[in-house]
């Protein structure tokens, strides 16, 4: 119990960044391109409140950790916030400006996961001290969530981002084609996490990624 209440206090902050920050960056770039409805409904915001799931964001995180200190092993650490709502027909080029709102998501991560980075090796350069530890956990953990997001969120399966990105730029009737699998794209998603192939799909992916971000930060 002690080793899941620890884990959940190192994780609790950077899966709520990573979520929350990246579906505030949707909304945001939406508004830029013209569409004003994530932000009146008052979901371009840092407040964490305003984007949970109480499943996505809370409950299957602290289930992966749960079974993770239980079991052994390290299954991939994901979690969803309620997406933010786009609508897509009132960007000023709406195919075009589908590309930069979808990107918005996975770019926030990818600049988290920098930031986290940085972190880390603040914390390794730092002289030892009570927090030291904590807080290199801490950004290792924000690698990792904003790592798997990323990565997971740019599979080119509608509506993941990575699908909204190949409608962006398939040409017209191909796109048209594509953006009709977005119904099945979430049962596509389970029947890829519960085979197994998801992981085998992320895992040297975001092996990859955490070599790239070690190499250039010298983490």
């Amino acid at each position: 119990m002690e080793s899941l209440i620890s884990n959940l206090a190192i994780w609790a902050l950077p899966v709520l960044l990573a979520i929350t920050l990246h579906e505030a960056a949707h909304g945001y770039v939406a508004r830029y391109f013209g569409d004003p409805t994530a932000d009146r409904a008052g979901r371009i915001t840092l407040n964490p409140l305003r984007h949970i799931d109480p499943v996505g964001t809370l409950l299957v995180p602290a289930g992966i950790l749960g079974l993770s200190v239980l079991f052994g092993g390290g299954g991939i650490l994901f979690g969803w916030a309620k997406p933010v709502p786009v609508d897509f027909g009132r960007l000023r080029r709406p195919k075009a400006d589908m590309l930069w709102v979808a990107a918005a998501g996975p770019g926030a991560n990818l600049l988290m996961a920098i930031g986290w980075a940085l972190l880390f090796k603040l914390a390794i350069s730092s002289p030892q001290g009570a927090f030291t530890i904590p807080m290199m956990k801490m950004a290792d953990a924000g690698m990792q969530i904003n790592g798997v997001l990323m990565l997971l969120n740019l599979l080119p399966i509608p509506p993941l981002d990575g699908g909204r990105i190949a409608v962006s730029l398939l040409p017209g009737r191909l796109a048209w084609h594509f953006s009709r699998i977005e119904p099945f794209g979430f049962p596509i998603l389970l029947l890829l996490l519960f085979s197994g192939l998801l992981g085998a799909i992320l895992g040297p992916m975001l092996a990859m990624f955490r070599f790239f971000l070690a190499l250039i930060f010298g983490n």
